[in-house]
């Protein structure tokens, strides 16, 4: 199965060795999106705020991709703080307006940069 590597310039560089994402077998599988400010390359402190980047950079990658978020079908989250979940949950409904993926969230010790919330996805493509 040939796989295709996914990198736009409109979402964050990758910070480590990894891709921003694969598109492979009929899917699209995109790298854990820090909540980076892509206009100046900053991570807010509120938690929404990061959680409303890291969707729209996610969206960035799709688009590069050729798909959309309608056609995702799994995400995981990543908290540093449970207590967050309330406000991301927010944030993430109205980001999928009722087409909602199956989701994961679990809690992390910490994340890369001192991000609060990282997502990751998958889609079909």
């Amino acid at each position: 199965m040939a796989k295709e590597i996914i990198s736009t310039e409109k979402a964050p560089a990758a910070i480590g060795p990894y891709v921003q994402a694969v598109k492979s077998g009929g899917f699209l599988f995109i790298s854990g999106q820090l909540g980076f400010d892509m206009a100046d390359g900053s991570i807010p402190e509120a938690v929404e705020d990061q959680a409303a980047n890291s969707l729209k950079n996610l969206e960035t990658i799709m688009k590069e991709a050729g798909t959309d978020k309608s056609r995702v079908v799994k995400t995981t989250i990543f908290l540093t703080d449970m207590g967050d979940f309330g406000k991301v949950n927010e944030v993430y409904g109205a980001f999928f307006e009722g087409i909602y993926p199956a989701r994961s969230c679990v809690a992390v010790r910490e994340l890369p940069k001192g991000a609060r919330v990282e997502i990751e996805c998958m889609a079909e493509v």
